[in-house]
């Protein structure tokens, strides 16, 4: 059998890593981030990361973790430390939900990211996909993932974001994560049916 080979940084083996030691610090690294998004709103999960390596003095070329890691993270820390703090936080930001994709009906508004998955903090804002229906004239000011339009919203419980996309964008928007997972999407009825079952437990 081969030997494995020495990469120049620190004389350090290339290859499996035999010890785990690079996905303990990746956990490490999302933990500490997802800490620091939770209890300081840094909304650059990027910066979150960065800072997170550094405060656990690990060297500049680690292995940073995926923003799915930290969401995960995130979840196990509102398990950890939320409690009904945070479960009343998303609800308040579920129900701001609910009352956008009611008014929003005719683009067939679905809710997205952090608050329909829960691992919002409360410093997330609330994000809906909408689908354009033809003949709707309309103007932005960005456009950002796959091509969607995006619009801001100020709430009471928080910023709401539109994500406006043509029928076809719809379409043509994955419905997994790099890990084969399901996105969470949640239309209104999804969305209603989720809060009567949260007041119930």
């Amino acid at each position: 059998m081969g030997h494995r080979g020495h990469s120049e940084f620190r004389g350090r083996p290339y290859g499996p890593d035999p010890s785990g030691r690079e996905a303990q610090d990746r956990t490490r690294i999302a933990q500490l981030a997802a800490r620091l998004i939770a209890e300081h709103g840094i909304a650059d999960w990027s910066l979150a990361k960065r800072k997170a390596a550094r405060q656990l003095m690990l060297p500049e070329r680690a292995a940073l973790p995926g923003d799915d890691e930290i969401e995960s993270a995130l979840i196990d820390y509102h398990a950890l430390f939320g409690g009904a703090a945070h479960r009343a936080h998303l609800r308040a930001q579920r129900e701001e939900a609910l009352r956008w994709t009611q008014r929003l009906a005719s683009f067939d508004p679905a809710l997205v990211g952090g608050v329909a998955a829960g691992w919002a903090t409360a410093h997330s804002d609330i994000l809906l996909d909408l689908v354009l229906n033809a003949g709707v004239a309309y103007r932005t000011m960005s456009v950002t993932d796959g091509g969607a339009q995006r619009l801001y919203i100020d709430t009471p419980s928080g910023g709401v974001r539109l994500a406006i996309r043509t029928a076809e964008e719809s379409r043509q928007r994955p419905r997994r994560d790099r890990h084969g997972s399901e996105t969470a999407r949640l239309t209104a009825e999804e969305l209603s049916a989720l809060l009567e079952s949260s007041a119930t437990t």
